[in-house]
């Protein structure tokens, strides 16, 4: 998508559709006015409450405008930020769904609906692209078209996407609203790219898949991205992610990705996404309803490759280190029992109660190995975890598990201003006696009682103390299904809190 950002008369810009955007005061105050300088009828006012995300398409006007058509959208009461997200999502949505390839926003009022949600233009502008791009995505590269009845020619001359975004504002704001949408852009992309990777079905997106994902974005993006093959794995230890391996007909890789910036890092970030390209539950198999979304059991390495993509293209001052381990966790006579003992790079040892308790596993040997390699300010893990925080938190919101109060509150924020939103949950001790092993020094499940507390508690074990670690379990957020009430798919979820964070550090 092309952005651009302009001061001239909203009759001059030449568009498909044009966007009024109104909060309910607004509406009331300027939108009779707006619609009759333009030439249409204000009965339409009528049918039009400003909802958040709600709009009217306009045709035909009395006076000419370059614009084809005009759209009023609402934005509710304009105190929510929710509201303006559910409103950028929306119109993004409707523009592909209408074949808009030229889209013109009216921003000539940002900094007054910008008071009015209590943030500055520049933050509206980033979140309002970021919305457009989450509306206007869609995953249908597998898709061969061979069974559309329609028209070639008709299916040929189809929009596949937005191609131009115009954003109208006054001189004075101008530059504002570009530096805000272009950094908008960035990430919605990012997001975007992890997205598509999330999507991909289990036999298109194997371990080596994912590692060759790591290594085209650093490459096109100007970070380093270093890969561990099965020897060198072995060569380190890492009886976790080898053990979850060992019913695979796959290779397990261990990418590194480090983004550098050219000045002083101001702080050492190190991100660990879990990479389980598809999971079967291995001998301890899931049930078959549903088992096909387990293709999404990678959305933490996917969150990892965006958020470092996301920071080397914005040139953060601050230098971010992404771990992925991955495998895909599938049953077969040389796979993981229950009632294995396995040691871990770290030395301890591990009592396997359930293989489908596979994530933790692996993530214990990238945990560990981050925090002693890179002695990091900061540790983040992101993993689609446990099936208990979806329980508890259902599918909009991540759990958030941390050992320091101050990161517990950043995250917390960060994910509230991205959309992004995270629950701290509990971290006490006393979880930590569900998971004693009598033959190992811990056991990767602790029952049906707290399962995402008790798996928060396992990864503890394996941050070597670090006072700065926070895990969160982004189960539920980070796939959408039909009976989520969201979009389908992968949803991208994390890299736009991550940036929020590296933002407040830089």
């Amino acid at each position: 998508m092309k952005l651009s950002v302009t001061s001239a008369g909203i009759e001059k810009i030449a568009a498909d559709l044009l966007v009024l955007p109104f909060t309910r005061a607004l509406l009331e105050k300027d939108a009779e006015k707006s619609l009759k300088e333009l030439g249409f009828d204000p009965g339409v006012l009528k049918d039009f409450k400003g909802d958040a995300g709600e709009s009217v398409v306009l045709y035909g006007s009395g006076k000419k405008i370059a614009a084809q058509r005009v759209a009023l959208l609402g934005l509710g009461d304009g105190k929510n930020l929710d509201d303006w997200r559910k409103a950028s999502i929306a119109l993004g949505s409707k523009a592909l769904d209408m074949q808009v390839a030229r889209l013109c926003v009216d921003f000539v009022q940002i900094a007054v609906i910008a008071e009015s949600f209590g943030y500055a233009p520049l933050q509206l502008s980033s979140l309002f692209l970021q919305g457009c791009l989450a509306g206007s995505y869609r995953f249908d590269r597998l898709k061969s078209g061979k069974l559309d009845k329609a028209d070639k020619k008709k299916s040929s001359k189809k929009t596949k996407e937005i191609a131009e975004l115009i954003l109208k504002a006054g001189k004075d704001i101008a530059g504002l609203v570009e530096k805000g949408a272009a950094e908008g852009m960035v990430v919605g992309s990012s997001r975007n790219g992890a997205r598509e990777l999330v999507n991909l079905p289990g036999n298109l997106l194997e371990a080596e898949d994912i590692a060759k994902a790591a290594k085209e974005s650093g490459k096109k993006h100007g970070f380093d991205v270093t890969v561990f093959n099965r020897k060198e794995i072995q060569a380190l230890g890492m009886g976790g992610l080898l053990s979850v391996n060992k019913g695979s007909f796959h290779p397990p890789t261990f990418t590194i990705l480090d983004y550098k910036p050219r000045t002083k890092a101001k702080k050492v970030v190190v991100l660990v996404g879990k990479g389980v390209t598809f999971d079967s539950g291995g001998i301890s198999l899931k049930p078959a309803e549903g088992m096909g979304e387990m293709k999404s059991d990678m959305s933490g390495a996917a969150c990892v490759i965006g958020a470092l993509e996301a920071a080397a293209r914005l040139a953060l001052p601050v230098q971010v280190i992404g771990v992925i381990p991955a495998t895909d966790n599938m049953p077969s006579g040389t796979a993981m029992k229950p009632g294995d003992v396995i040691t871990t790079y770290s030395g301890i040892t591990v009592e396997v109660g359930n293989t489908d308790a596979e994530g933790r596993l692996i993530l214990a040997d990238a945990l560990s190995y981050a925090v002693e390699k890179f002695k990091p300010d900061v540790v983040i893990d992101f993993a689609t975890l446990t099936g208990a925080c979806i329980v508890a938190l259902g599918y909009s919101v991540a759990g958030l598990f941390s050992n320091d109060d101050r990161l517990a509150g950043e995250i917390a924020e960060a994910g509230d201003l991205s959309g992004e939103k995270v629950w701290r949950m509990p971290l006490w001790d006393l979880y930590a006696e569900q998971i004693k092993s009598d033959v190992a020094d811990v056991s990767n499940t602790g029952g049906r009682g707290a399962g995402s507390v008790t798996a928060a508690k396992f990864l503890e074990k394996f941050i070597a103390g670090h006072e700065h670690w926070a895990h969160i379990d982004i189960a539920g957020p980070a796939f959408g299904t039909k009976n989520t009430g969201k979009t389908s798919g992968g949803t991208g979820f994390g890299v736009g809190l991550v940036v929020e964070l590296l933002k407040k550090w830089s």
